[in-house]
């Protein structure tokens, strides 16, 4: 057994016990999630596995199928789980990208603050929305780039509205506040 109430070494005994094949079964909570490399561990079970979110779920999984053996990772869920925690379960069934279920899980939860530290729910763009709208998104950060390496101080004619907005803007958007 593995878990996060345990001295160090109890729990490095027991996970060199696991990897050396003297003990055949792992029993351990979250602290396994990252930094454990267990080629031969081929089975994983998550229960009450609709109470994590999907990047945990993904980080959990990658604990498995790190050898040539054929691994599984079992979800265990109640009956009861919600709508959105069924949504979840389902994309870890269809998809192994990482990059497919963050972008799932901006989908699903929504960015969180961009200058605070809230994780999850809706971004108020005025202009734009980060999910609907990332292509065009994408283009005005591209434009944007190719602004800054021709004009990196905005002193072109062209670009001169452009430095007195971010001028005007300097003190009230607080950039620096983020962690």
């Amino acid at each position: 057994m593995v878990h996060g109430r345990q001295k160090n070494i109890e729990k490095e005994t027991n996970m060199k016990r696991f990897v050396t094949g003297d003990t055949q079964i792992l029993v351990g909570t979250t602290v396994i999630e990252v930094g454990v490399n267990v080629p031969n561990a081929s089975v994983m079970v998550i229960e009450s596995a609709e109470k994590f979110g999907l990047s945990q779920l993904h980080q959990l999984r990658g604990r498995v199928g790190r050898g040539t053996e054929q691994s599984y990772c079992i979800l265990l869920s109640s009956v009861k789980a919600s709508r959105l925690a069924k949504d979840r379960l389902k994309i870890m069934c269809t998809t192994n990208d990482g990059f497919v279920i963050a972008e799932k899980d901006l989908e699903l939860r929504g960015p969180g603050d961009i200058d605070g530290t809230r994780q999850s729910g809706a971004l108020n763009f005025k202009l734009a929305n980060i999910i609907n709208d990332r292509a065009n998104l994408e283009l005005a950060k591209e434009a944007a780039v190719a602004i800054c390496e021709k004009d990196p101080t905005l002193n072109l004619p062209e670009h001169q509205q452009t430095k007195l907005f971010l001028q005007t803007q300097k003190n009230k958007i607080g950039w620096g506040k983020i962690a």
